[in-house]
């Protein structure tokens, strides 16, 4: 048998495993909103998409770890959308198309705030239950050093020994907590993606003060 051969049915399990994985993070969401995370057993969450409990902890150390899932699956996007930009493109509008990519609205889904219903639910279920904070810092710093291995390729620089590439990603990742809580705290009624390019053209611009007028 060819090696294609053998990286198709290679290729279908790993989209079939992310698949689960994501339908289990998905279920975690979808019930701890529902029913509150102290009433979510792992049971539930595993019923909920047709698998045993044995199969999510092949995924999952825990219901928190799988809600949080949602944000670093959408921090590792960025990166992706990071590598994927043209080379010759200026290093912050490459970060600011990356960070704006998993915020778009998807076809079909658009809400009163321009995302995914599920997601705004997740998000503001992963800012206020404390129970969930240490899952989400966890989160937030495996997608931070992973945008910082990415601009460190981007820019000839070294993620394990240079401050540029770390400070970088701790800043873009600090700017989309600040925008996703001042938003959800807001109930703004237009999208997300627009604060989040104001604030990245802040970023880029140096954080220069207001000007008041």
């Amino acid at each position: 048998m060819s090696t294609a051969d053998d990286a198709r049915p290679a290729g279908l399990r790993e989209r079939k495993k992310a698949q689960t994985r994501a339908a289990l993070s998905w279920a975690a969401v979808r019930l701890a909103v529902e029913r509150g995370l102290e009433n979510v057993r792992v049971d539930d969450i595993a019923a909920e998409v047709g698998v045993s409990a044995r199969t999510f902890n092949n995924y999952f150390s825990s219901k928190g770890e799988a809600i949080a899932a949602r944000h670093l699956d959408r921090a590792r996007r960025i990166e992706a959308e990071l590598r994927a930009r043209p080379a010759d493109e200026p290093l912050w509008d490459a970060l600011t198309a990356a960070v704006l990519a998993p915020f778009a609205p998807v076809p079909g889904t658009e809400t009163r705030t321009g995302t995914d219903e599920q997601w705004t639910a997740g998000a503001r279920l992963m800012v206020t239950e404390p129970a969930l904070q240490h899952e989400l810092v966890r989160a937030s710093a495996a997608g931070e050093d992973a945008l910082a291995e990415a601009i460190a390729e981007r820019t000839g620089t070294d993620a394990g020994r240079d401050l540029y590439p770390r400070l970088v990603a701790a800043a873009v990742g600090a700017a989309i907590r600040t925008c996703t809580q001042q938003w959800l705290r807001d109930d703004r009624p237009e999208p997300l993606a627009p604060l989040l390019g104001e604030a990245m053209g802040r970023l880029a611009a140096g954080l220069p003060p207001p000007i008041h007028h």
